[in-house]
């Protein structure tokens, strides 16, 4: 029987997700902010762990109620049987997520959920039978406390570790992008393996990677050692094995996925974790730099590029503005007929590369703001473009256009996708937009399930009367302000002496090297780094 499941993902995926899930056979599908709501048994629920590619967890609520204050809540807690998911054998850990005028503090919401699932074992075993809270590591059950105002849910967590840890990753170099964020990109493309596929600074290599797994139609949890649900009573690792065979991965790809870095260190790791993944008969890989790149691949046959260039924060190259410039130029003249995906969080890098984007997306990365624009570049004017049959995406589409087309696999969705353009805004809208202004403002633009969540107007709101006085304190110190700045150094921040950096050197070009060995990925863990938002 169909029950209610979360997933949990990053700011700009949820459209891409709720496709996911839906090509995947979930039920009554809501994106919503940072989350998707839907429906699915048992299988769907394993189905959604194993193959969701931009899912970060997801989640299954099991009780729901209303608490005015923790003490409220600590009994609410404690009224539910917990013996029939936890048991005394068992580690268990709670987190949560609060939007509330009424419960301020999160940890002692964490602290009161605990003691009253601790205290409910010890009422009915005996002062010292209690389950453990595991404090290092990951739990065996994860409770998971969503509180909206006055509104509690509590799920437990499915997946246990973050599903971005894939587990194929056993090396990585500074900053690299979240693998669900990468997946994402590349699903939002529509790239699925029928061209090209280049990135010319792969870094570690994770858009490399994961693209070969989405054209190869393996499972992103194939290399995971579990996941939280293999401790819930009802476990059924039967039909755990069925899901994850579900289907055959690609022996063979049309076309290519090609890779390079100017970094012979990150190539060397893009390298490992190519192997670990057991995609090294699809990747070419090469140290590269961007400004030797003089004609693209597979004979010129238009593709698709994605790249996520230094922002100017943990990696800051030496002329960061001449690194965007020299981008543009090769999407240009090199690229000439590529659809290009470039993510980045300083905008005004952003703007050197001299392109209009024919989309543009609000991101996250690591914590950062961060713009996917696209770039589609062609041979003369926009307008022969379109009479040859091209659509340029900036276009009004028709109002009766479906948002999310009818899905009947993965590899129709992909291509769908990337022509809907999912989850971006087009140029025009842009324009009219500032560039703070809430896309999902109004409640004719927001989902039934963020309308449902998102924090109720209260005591943060606003009045008539509190405007007035914000305004009359500011024209009051305007002209202080105004006589204070007269006087500030405009040259005192020029005194600070940037620290020195050192340029990588460009490493020897020659021809692309097809990875031969094989390299088998060892028993021992390997840990990645988090890089959820």
């Amino acid at each position: 029987m169909p029950f209610e499941l979360v997933a949990k993902t990053l700011k700009g995926l949820e459209d891409v997700l709720a496709g996911e899930l839906t090509a995947l056979g979930a039920q009554n599908v809501t994106p919503g902010l940072r989350m998707v709501s839907f429906e699915g048994d048992l299988a769907m629920m394993y189905r959604a762990n194993v193959w969701c590619r931009t899912a970060l967890s997801v989640l299954k609520p099991i009780y729901k109620f209303t608490a005015s204050d923790t003490d409220s809540l600590y009994e609410m807690v404690k009224e539910y049987d917990w013996g029939s998911v936890l048991s005394l054998g068992k580690t268990f850990s709670v987190d949560s997520t609060v939007h509330s005028s009424v419960f301020t503090h999160s940890r002692f919401v964490l602290y009161r959920v605990k003691d009253a699932i601790v205290d409910w074992f010890k009422d009915r075993y005996g002062e010292d039978k209690r389950p453990k809270v595991c404090v290092g590591g990951v739990a065996d059950v994860i409770i998971n406390v969503h509180i909206d105002e006055e509104r509690v849910t509590i799920s437990l967590n499915s997946s246990g570790e973050s599903l971005h840890r894939r587990g194929w990753r056993v090396a990585q170099t500074d900053a690299p992008i979240n693998e669900v964020l990468a997946a994402g990109i590349i699903l939002m493309s529509g790239w699925d393996g029928s061209a090209p596929f280049v990135d010319p600074m792969c870094g570690s290599g994770t858009f490399l990677v994961e693209a070969a797994l989405i054209a190869a139609g393996i499972a992103p949890g194939s290399f995971r050692k579990g996941w939280a649900f293999e401790h819930w009573r009802d476990f059924d690792p039967q039909l755990l094995e069925s899901v994850l065979a579900e289907r055959q991965p690609a022996t063979e790809l049309p076309f290519r996925i090609y890779g390079s870095d100017i970094s012979p260190k990150a190539v060397e790791a893009a390298e490992a974790n190519i192997l670990s993944a057991g995609v090294d008969d699809f990747v070419v890989l090469r140290v590269r730099s961007l400004a030797s790149w003089e004609q693209a691949p597979a004979d010129g046959t238009p593709g698709t590029l994605v790249v996520n260039p230094p922002y100017g924060e943990r990696l800051n190259p030496e002329d960061l503005q001449g690194l965007y410039r020299l981008l543009g130029t090769k999407l240009k003249h090199v690229f000439c007929g590529y659809h290009s995906w470039v993510i980045s969080s300083n905008l005004e890098a952003l703007d050197r590369i001299g392109l209009t984007p024919s989309l543009s997306v609000e991101m996250q990365n690591g914590g950062l703001d961060c713009r996917l624009c696209e770039y589609l570049t062609f041979e003369g004017t926009k307008a022969e473009f379109r009479r040859s049959g091209g659509v340029v995406k900036t276009e009004k589409k028709d109002a009766d256009t479906p948002k999310r087309p009818a899905l009947t696999s993965d590899a129709k969705w992909l291509r769908d996708a990337g022509k809907a353009g999912f989850g971006g805004r087009s140029s025009d809208r842009r324009k009219a937009e500032s560039p703070r202004s809430n896309e999902h403002k109004g409640p004719e633009k927001r989902s039934a399930l963020s309308e449902k969540y998102r924090p109720k107007k209260g005591a943060f709101a606003r009045s008539e009367e509190t405007r007035r006085k914000f305004k009359e304190q500011t024209e009051a110190r305007s002209e202080a302000e105004e006589l204070i700045s007269r006087r500030r150094n405009t040259n005192a921040l020029d005194s600070i002496a940037k620290a020195p950096t050192q340029p990588s050197l460009p490493a020897q070009d020659g021809p692309f090297m097809r990875i031969r060995r094989r390299w088998k990925r060892p028993d021992t863990d390997h840990t990645q780094d988090n890089q959820d938002s």
